[in-house]
């Protein structure tokens, strides 16, 4: 999905308001002009997830801000969500259908994004959605066809998104691993500090039991162009791909892969309200060929 007028306001809007908490007017104004100059120099074709390695590196020219200044909401995330570990396994588990209870956990983790959602995370609304678990729909034919493929497939690639999500992501692989016990799986993190992203650090936190590769970059989503030799292997090798998360649907969605990719995430902004005609925060569950 390529940077358009929508997505180039909303960089510049989301990022001048945290810069404007962080310092004075000529600061502000300063970062916000070397940010419309690194959106400018950008390459045409890229999303705004590109972007974000850039954005960082302004933030700490400007700001002082380490590029990992997310690290105390990922270490929050994964604490909430190892607390609350064993609650998930049960509910997903004990559910009439195991692997539907397992994706709508999978998508209501999508909601911890510190980014993406400013100022709107609460892990007390949280509980109350995590009550709601049941409740969450998505397409049940696009999730019969996933159920198919994993069924039949061999190489499942799972491609995470942050931190705190990725506990809710090990509820449901593990539950994929019983059903389908003939299915190798591999998960992918981000290669490095992606604001609140999930990389080889929270997937050892967490536990995760499954062989965990980086995506190459610090960018959130999956940039196949700049992917790791590991990522474009374990693509390669996949029969099914499911990827979380809104960066990954700008990264790989309309791009012309060719791979088969379920995107599993919640509406965040204006511009998949539009493209997806559905409210803000509406669960999802999407396959690349059926759009």
């Amino acid at each position: 999905m390529r940077l358009d007028s929508q997505c180039i306001l909303c960089l510049l809007k989301r990022h001048a308001d945290t810069a404007s908490k962080l310092g004075n007017e000529e600061q502000v104004t300063a970062f916000t002009r070397a940010l419309m100059q690194l959106i400018c120099d950008g390459p045409v074709e890229m999303s705004a997830p590109f972007y974000t390695p850039g954005i960082t590196k302004l933030f700490t020219e400007h700001f002082g801000l380490a590029d990992d200044r997310f690290a105390d909401e990922k270490e929050a995330s994964n604490r909430y969500a190892l607390e609350r570990f064993d609650r998930i396994t049960e509910m997903v588990r004990t559910a009439d259908d195991p692997l539907y209870a397992g994706l709508q956990a999978a998508i209501l983790g999508n909601y911890i994004d510190f980014s993406a959602l400013q100022g709107e995370v609460s892990f007390e609304k949280l509980d109350g959605m995590l009550s709601l678990l049941h409740t969450i729909e998505v397409s049940r034919g696009v999730f019969r066809k996933l159920r198919a493929d994993l069924e039949s497939g061999r190489e499942l690639l799972y491609l995470t998104d942050n931190a705190g999500e990725i506990v809710f992501d090990r509820v449901w692989l593990e539950v994929i691993r019983d059903l389908f016990p003939n299915l190798s799986v591999t998960v992918c993190v981000r290669g490095g500090n992606a604001q609140n992203d999930a990389t080889a650090a929270d997937a050892k936190v967490i536990g995760m039991p499954f062989p965990v590769i980086g995506n190459g970059t610090r960018i959130p989503g999956t940039v196949l162009e700049l992917a790791s030799e590991e990522l474009k292997e374990a693509l390669c090798r996949a029969d099914v791909i499911i990827a979380k998360g809104q960066a990954n649907v700008e990264t790989l969605l309309d791009t012309g892969h060719g791979y088969n990719i379920y995107y599993a995430f919640l509406v965040k902004c204006r511009r998949f309200i539009d493209r997806f005609g559905r409210e803000k925060l509406t669960p999802m569950l999407v396959r690349e060929g059926d759009l």
